[in-house]
């Protein structure tokens, strides 16, 4: 399953938009409403749970400087990736898409497709606020 968010353009700097999200603790200030547990494990991972979901674990699988951004599925019974791009438009502005790559058994991609649309959604939304 691959969702993604549409592209946004942020007033910052490509370097700025990396930095922010490259801290496992910024994560917190981007959730969506309904963030009943937060935690960061180490400097590379961290937890989250939102109201009437399983806990979920994300570990940073890698980073390449200033452009893109790889979270995934730190254990758990569904593998999965989000990827956070970031194009430079400009010296001061930076384009920004979140895409989530899993993979699930087709009953469970109908589940699951939904709320995940909406998570990443709000993770962008959010991320916006935040830098604006």
């Amino acid at each position: 399953m691959n969702l993604e968010t549409p592209k946004i353009t942020i007033n910052k700097s490509q370097k700025e938009l990396f930095t922010y999200l490259s801290k496992a603790d910024n994560y917190l200030n981007i959730m969506p409403d309904g963030v009943e547990k937060f935690e960061v494990l180490t400097e590379d991972s961290f937890l989250f749970q939102l109201k009437g979901m399983p806990v979920i674990q994300l570990a940073f699988k890698d980073k390449e400087e200033f452009g893109k951004i790889v979270l995934v599925a730190d254990g758990g019974k569904f593998p999965f990736s989000l990827t956070a791009h970031f194009d430079a438009v400009g010296d001061d502005k930076t384009e920004f898409q979140l895409k989530f790559d899993g993979e699930f058994n087709a009953m469970m991609a109908m589940m699951i497709k939904s709320p995940i649309n909406k998570f990443i959604h709000a993770l962008s939304e959010n991320f916006n606020k935040v830098m604006s």
